[in-house]
């Protein structure tokens, strides 16, 4: 969970502040590891250039399915699929971001975290998290 998150929970919960669900929650592709402090900005994101494009998939309960009782496990109810990667590589993803802005180096992040697998993407290859691939677990 990122410190932004972590900071709207605290004050939501303890303060009189609200916090409002945000209605994008775009996967952003890493090439290098992430921190609780990084924003929508922080460097390390896919380049946006040769058709890479951050990937909505919006907080709604068609998406994502119920967190289960014991291990607070969420994952994604609907694939998340990337464009296919033009003309020069997008490097290997070893991490990703969940932020509120679909616009590259833009956003609040909410969530982040290390794949479980790296994975090199060349051209012609399009990145995907197939139904259930993309774990979210509250523990």
């Amino acid at each position: 969970m990122s410190d932004y998150l972590e900071g709207q929970i605290r004050a939501h919960m303890f303060r009189t502040a609200t916090f409002t669900k945000p209605t994008v929650m775009a996967t952003a592709l890493m090439t290098s590891a992430t921190a609780d402090a990084d924003t929508g900005a922080t460097a390390g994101e896919v380049t946006d250039a040769n058709a890479y494009a951050r990937q909505d998939l919006a907080p709604l309960d068609a998406n994502w399915t119920a967190p289960d009782s014991t291990g607070g496990l969420t994952d994604n109810a609907s694939a998340i699929t990337f464009p296919t990667c033009t003309t020069s590589t997008w490097g290997t993803v070893t991490h990703i971001r969940m932020v509120d802005s679909i616009t590259h180096g833009a956003g609040n992040c909410f969530l982040h975290g290390a794949l479980t697998a790296s994975k090199a993407v060349g051209v012609g290859d399009i990145f995907k998290f197939n139904i259930g691939d993309l774990d979210v677990t509250f523990a």
